[in-house]
């Protein structure tokens, strides 16, 4: 039976780059999937740019589009707009960025099972074994990459009710040539579009990404509001369209990020951004930080766990507790966000671009910040 240091579940991007960190530092690393690369994956595509600089390798090859510039709505009132000197939004198809990152994860020596869909894991005091549908093998460490479901999470142990997961719903779009060459040119966010969420419309190489998001988990017809969002934007002929619906887990679990041996990653920990609820930045990050603690601890186990809750509470968490309430704030306190950004908007909007940079994160205090800002307009 093969043994690994580390076998690693899902072959997204976090997942992906997670091997190509470990196998660049010497690690035996299997990256198991259930699936034959490349593959489709349900996605809006936009790959924002504190991610893409941490990545350590140049992906312009399966780039579609980039974007200097972002357009944020707020109804027919309001309407904000960012721009930066390097691409705020990069659009991508996940199919050839995730086997991009695993092509280079592979040049390390990273072995990848395809068509190994995982069955059960077994444990035992200095290992773990992993069964899979082509058979089982044997590792040290299992790091969970297999997304918001995430199979390898629950048998390990986690209990599903410790994250938000709130639902989305993409299409694939592809329209007449005019009206394309009239949205290709614009990434645009619409907020209040649904109840409680926003709308986006992601310009691809020759098709839209376009797409519903609600912030709170309840009971929708997110087509419904996907259809009026197509009048907003114009659209009244489609040609032909691919519905992907999907759950997004924007809170860090409540119950661990590491369980026996078994560490979670992206969205299996719950690592999506709460407000924007962008989760690939995010999903290589942690993959970075979980690669970084095993290396540095020399594959013990123990110590392992250690420096991989010490990174994330460093700024991840703290950062994504922060989000949270922000998110509650923005999408629920309506009157009063309408009040704050009809004087602080394109504040807010040159913020959100600089965390989509990683200049900066959201401020720790902003439970004071906004406290004195609703004083400002009130008094």
């Amino acid at each position: 039976m093969k043994h690994y240091d580390v076998a690693i579940i899902g072959s997204g991007p976090s997942g992906a780059s997670t091997a190509f960190h470990l196998a660049k530092n010497g690690i035996s690393t299997v990256l198991i999937e259930k699936e034959t690369l490349p593959r489709y994956k349900t996605c809006g595509g936009g790959f924002v740019y504190r991610g893409r600089k941490d990545l350590p390798f140049d992906i312009s090859s399966v780039v579609e589009r980039e974007f200097h510039t972002i357009d944020i709505y707020l109804g027919d009132k309001l309407h904000f707009k960012t721009e930066r000197e390097d691409p705020t939004v990069t659009m991508i198809m996940r199919d050839s960025f995730d086997h991009l990152i695993v092509k280079k994860a592979k040049e390390f020596g990273v072995t990848l099972l395809e068509d190994h869909k995982l069955k059960k894991l077994h444990f035992s005091d200095d290992k773990i074994t992993l069964e899979t549908s082509q058979g089982e093998l044997t590792a040290k460490f299992v790091i969970a990459a297999d997304g918001a479901l995430s199979p390898t999470a629950k048998m390990a142990g986690w209990k599903e009710d410790t994250r938000k997961l709130i639902p989305a719903l993409e299409y694939e779009v592809e329209v007449p040539e005019e009206d394309f060459n009239r949205l290709k040119d614009e990434v645009r966010f619409d907020i209040d579009a649904i109840p409680y969420g926003y709308a986006w419309n992601f310009p691809k190489k020759n098709h839209l990404s376009v797409g519903v998001a609600s912030a709170r988990r309840t009971k929708i017809n997110l087509k419904e509001y996907y259809n009026e969002y197509l009048k907003t934007i114009g659209i009244t002929t489609i040609l032909s369209e691919s519905q992907h619906g999907f759950q997004i887990p924007v809170s860090p679990r409540t119950d661990g990020f590491v369980k026996n041996n078994v560490f979670l990653i992206g969205d299996a920990a719950g690592f999506a951004d709460p407000i924007t609820a962008e989760g690939i930045s995010n999903a290589i990050y942690s993959g970075k930080l979980v690669a970084d603690a095993i290396v540095e601890a020399n594959l013990d186990s123990a110590k392992a766990e250690e420096l991989y809750l010490e990174k994330l509470n460093e700024k991840l968490v703290p950062e994504l507790e922060t989000g949270l309430f922000l998110s509650k704030w923005f999408y629920e306190q309506k009157t009063l966000r309408n009040m704050v950004l009809k004087k602080y908007g394109q504040h807010f909007s040159e913020a959100m671009a600089d965390v989509f940079h990683g200049k900066r994160s959201y401020p720790k205090d902003i439970k004071k910040s906004l406290a004195n800002k609703i004083k400002s307009l009130v008094s």
